[in-house]
């Protein structure tokens, strides 16, 4: 059974926030601006995105984030905004900040962070917003994820076609990724040479590619197959997550998300 893409989606400005603009959320957020223009070429309403990001561009950003050193110093959300906006003739919004529910009221919420705990934020943050789907995405050095699902609550923020499968929420699916008693290294790279130490420089490309692909088939398509996937740039390989893969909350996994929201 798929998952069918609410009529809402389709027939309207579909609005996104964009949390995190660095490895991940510079690619995606490119990504997206293309996306809403053949979205537009083909008669959609097209996206509406707006971007939020706390860092300001660094040297060690340069290469595998999409900056230049004339970037070096300013906010990372409002460059790559600024530079949409110019270039697709758009209206999308930047903020210099932490994701802020009050700020927007997003249909869909797109995160592209690093840490647990900017994780854990934004799951909490469910009940101040209107988003009824979230797509999260993640990497190690050579390896990470994509997964597009539904929030909890999720039955009172959209009207579900018939027959169209639930997709469950990422932090279900990977409960670690919210984690906040984990150990994370969170220093920074002084250079890219440093940084390429740490991660790959392709590893955010090919995360959001497969990101972006699933969207195309939710909005182009109007349904989904597939909800995520995993890639790994070592291996070569990339395993979509089925949406008849989607395995019931385990015990375990659904203490573990009650004891993390507390």
């Amino acid at each position: 059974m798929p998952h069918i893409t609410p009529a809402r989606f389709l027939d309207r400005v579909v609005t996104i926030a964009l949390i995190g603009c660095g490895g991940n959320g510079s690619q995606m957020l490119t990504g997206l601006a293309r996306l809403n223009h053949a979205l537009c070429a083909l008669g959609h309403p097209g996206l509406h995105v707006c971007a939020f990001d706390p860092d300001t561009v660094s040297e060690a950003n340069m290469g595998r984030q999409l900056f230049g050193a004339f970037d070096v110093g300013s906010s990372k959300a409002h460059v790559l905004v600024n530079r949409i906006n110019a270039f697709f003739g758009l209206d999308w919004q930047a903020h210099f900040g932490r994701w802020d529910a009050a700020k927007i009221q997003p249909d869909m919420l797109i995160c592209c962070v690093d840490s647990a705990k900017s994780r854990h934020e934004t799951m909490r943050s469910y009940g101040e917003t209107r988003a009824a789907y979230i797509m999260d995405m993640g990497n190690r050095a050579a390896d990470g994820q994509v997964l597009f699902g539904e929030p909890d609550g999720y039955d009172a923020r959209v009207v579900v076609p018939p027959g169209s499968a639930r997709l469950p929420d990422p932090y279900r699916v990977l409960p670690e990724l919210v984690d906040i008693t984990a150990i994370e290294d969170d220093s920074p790279s002084c250079g890219l040479a440093q940084a390429l130490e740490r991660q790959e420089l392709f590893i955010n490309q090919a995360v959001v590619t497969p990101a972006l692909s699933i969207l195309w088939e939710f909005f182009r398509h109007g349904r989904l197959t597939w909800h995520g996937a995993f890639v790994n740039l070592r291996t070569g390989s990339m395993r979509p997550l089925l949406v008849k893969e989607s395995a019931p909350v385990t015990a375990e996994a659904e203490q573990r998300r009650v004891r993390v929201m507390a």
